[in-house]
């Protein structure tokens, strides 16, 4: 059992890293790095709705790819780099409001790190509060399908 839990964290860490690493193009970093970060939001989630039992090292490992694919994400935006994207072009409008709402998703990741959540209502907790993070940027600079 305790060979899976690390199997899996393993795993959720480095979701998407393949697609990062083998990236050429910054559309294709961001959206690696945005499935690393959903990835790690869906092992959290299901830990948070109980269909997961709660296992410290998928929460830490989960929190810690969230935090650091957030802090790389905005530099993955450089100008003429949003054709072929869901990104809206409102981002190189209000690069500085865009790069605080990545940051402020850091911050609340990092803390929740400096304190890692203990139990299933802790980490329900975590994903209340991430989540809103992820949904206002989303709303505000994801072009909707």
């Amino acid at each position: 059992m305790k060979l899976k839990t690390i199997a899996l964290a393993i795993a959720v860490a480095s979701l998407g890293l393949g697609a990062v690493s083998a990236a050429d193009n910054p559309v294709e970093i961001r959206e690696g790095l945005m499935k690393k970060i959903g990835g790690s939001m869906g092992a959290l989630a299901g830990i948070a709705k109980g269909d997961k039992p709660y296992d410290e090292a998928i929460v830490k490992a989960s929190l810690t790819a969230i935090s650091e694919s957030i802090k790389v994400f905005p530099d993955q935006f450089p100008a003429g780099s949003d054709a072929g994207s869901e990104a809206s072009p409102k981002i190189w409008e209000s690069m500085d409001d865009f790069k605080a709402k990545a940051a402020k998703l850091g911050a609340d990741a990092d803390a929740q790190l400096a304190q890692l959540p203990a139990d299933q209502a802790s980490v329900g907790a975590a994903v209340g509060l991430i989540g809103k993070n992820c949904g206002d940027c989303h709303q505000s600079y994801r072009v909707k399908k």
